[in-house]
């Protein structure tokens, strides 16, 4: 006969049946987080005293070491331990400079994307000063191309970017290489 002295005083006998009042007051808990600890099957109805005070020990052992039986508990520490990593290795690539902040780029484009349209507001009057044989016909088709190279300049953005990189997603894709067909050789 297994006995158990409980916080009053009194002696248990732990081989009975109990309701879930007296169990809760054995452990400490209420009627109420008993009866959810047999709503999620850590305790069965009809087991006596003792296979519940062990069964509710080993709960509370996998519970404070992580392993919590619903997952949840565990899910979180890993999503935060995913979180830290990412935090870590993206502060480590900021070292590196293999990553930079969105606006130093953006200053960057806009910098670069300037310094190519004034070369390209240049080329053209440059062009008829070298060669001031050149039909005005070509000069104004020069001008035109030069129109539509700077004003791609100025458009850039970052969007741009990240669209870049689809396509180059997709073409290191060996699966989107062999929906592309061939064109025949002239």
């Amino acid at each position: 006969m297994a006995l158990f002295r409980n916080f009053g005083g009194s002696m248990t006998d732990l081989n009975v049946v109990c309701g879930q009042a007296e169990f809760g007051e054995l452990v400490g808990v209420s009627q109420q987080a008993v009866s959810l600890l047999m709503v999620r099957g850590i305790l069965k109805a009809g087991d006596p005293q003792r296979t519940w005070l062990l069964a509710y020990c080993a709960h509370l052992r996998e519970t404070a070491a992580g392993r919590d039986p619903d997952g949840q508990l565990s899910t979180e520490r890993a999503r935060l331990a995913r979180e830290n990593a990412d935090k870590v290795a993206m502060q480590n690539a900021l070292s590196r400079k293999e990553l930079a902040p969105v606006a130093y780029l953006e200053i960057v484009l806009g910098d670069v994307a300037r310094q190519i349209s004034q070369h390209l507001d240049a080329m053209v009057p440059q062009i008829r000063r070298r060669l001031p044989d050149l039909p005005p016909s070509v000069l104004a088709q020069i001008t035109a191309e030069v129109t539509v190279c700077r004003e791609l300049c100025a458009c850039v953005t970052l969007a741009d970017a990240e669209r870049l990189e689809l396509q180059d997603d997709e073409s290191d894709d060996p699966a989107a290489e062999e929906d592309q067909v061939p064109e025949p050789a002239p």
